[in-house]
Order: structure tokens, then sequence, then C-alpha cells
């Protein structure tokens, strides 16, 4: 597929999801279209931080363990909140004022 600069810049999503389905895209310049760029798909290597189990979620699944060794949660988690941060969680004096009666 060939695609001058103006339609690059109005057709971006279509390009870059043609260029993930295989097909080369290469980008033009000028009247003779002189080819400059060429937008190509990433290694299919999950990318830091990308799920891993990316085709389960899109059919709606939620498999165990998804996040399992990406992070820690640590004790604090589960103790109690100061009497401070608890009275921010519960229901304000102004509540009702921006959100309507509870």
């Amino acid at each position: 597929m060939e695609a001058t600069m103006h339609q690059a810049k109005t057709q971006l999503s279509k390009l870059v999801k043609a260029a993930i389905s295989g097909e080369e895209v290469v980008l033009t310049r000028g009247q003779k279209r002189i080819p400059v760029a060429r937008i190509v798909p990433i290694d299919s290597a999950s990318p830091l931080g990308e799920i891993s189990a990316a085709e389960a979620l899109k059919k709606g699944e939620r498999p165990l363990g998804l996040y399992k060794g990406q992070f820690e949660i640590g004790p604090e988690f589960f103790e109690p909140l100061p009497e401070e941060e608890l009275a921010l969680w519960e229901h304000g004096e102004n509540d009702d004022q921006l959100f309507g009666p509870a």
C-alpha cells in the first residue's frame, strides 16, 4: 500500500492497521510520489507492562493470575486507614450538593 503524506495525516489509524495486519505501507512525498518512509509493526514480543493474556481479555475472560509476579502488595495495604483519610472516603457535608442526596 502506498500513501501520500497528506493521506498519512488524515488516515493514520487505517495505515497503521494495515501495517499491523502484514501489509507493507510506504509513505511518499511530492507529485512524483518519492518513497520517504515505511510504516511497519513493532516486533511481536510484548513490550514491558503489556498484558500477556490480551486475547483472553478480548473475549471477555479474566484469567486467574494475570498479573502474577508483576507487582507486590505490602502488608500496610491491609492496615486500617487513619481517621483523617477515612473521613475523606465517607459521606461529607458537601456531598449532597455535589452528587444529590445519598
